[in-house]
């Protein structure tokens, strides 16, 4: 029988996402197959996180593409992302707990393609007085990331419904965490 390597990544990503501790022994259960199966498909755990940061960002960049991130105000651009960047924030979650991601030169080109897409989308709301002037896009776009990867595990663990997901990162984020007149 032959091995879907999606339905592999898929699995791993499901299991990962709520135990990122999980063995190896315990992806190949999740997936359905051996250990041995495992193996020959990635080699050990960094060959695994490796693939799924290549399925991380291609689905942050689909999320990307479908915000349409140019179009519109900038504050509903941002909620786009988030809503489309949904379905993949646990995945995320699990990412950006892998520091040997994003250190060194191995560091893959593709976060910074996200990274500069979403930096430029703060930089528009800044630029349009949407957006305060004394954070920087780069802080934005790292601080969008972190509330992604929290709502995640926030959701993950049951203390927040996954209906208040997108509220919670777009009202923080946006409107930051100081109570307002009238909220």
């Amino acid at each position: 029988m032959a091995v879907d390597p999606e339905h592999v990544l898929r699995s791993a990503a499901a299991l990962l996402t709520r135990k990122s501790t999980a063995t190896m022994d315990e992806v190949a259960r999740a997936a359905g197959i051996s250990r041995a199966t495992l193996h020959r498909h990635f080699a050990g755990r960094d060959a695994l996180v490796r693939a799924l940061e290549a399925l991380g960002i291609a689905e942050c960049e689909a999320a990307v593409d479908a915000a349409l991130l140019d179009e519109g105000a900038a504050s509903d651009a941002v909620r786009r992302l988030v809503r489309a960047i949904e379905p993949a924030a646990g995945l995320l979650a699990f990412l950006y707990t892998e520091n040997q991601l994003f250190e060194g030169e191995e560091q893959n080109e593709g976060w910074s393609r996200i990274d500069s897409r979403i930096a430029a989308l703060f930089r528009r709301g800044q630029e349009n007085g949407e957006f305060r002037i004394d954070l920087t896009p780069a802080w934005l776009t790292e601080a969008l990331f972190g509330l992604l990867a929290s709502g995640a595990w926030v959701v993950q663990s049951g203390k927040v419904a996954p209906k208040d997901f997108h509220h919670m990162i777009v009202e923080l984020l946006l409107g930051g965490a100081l109570r307002r007149e009238g909220s």
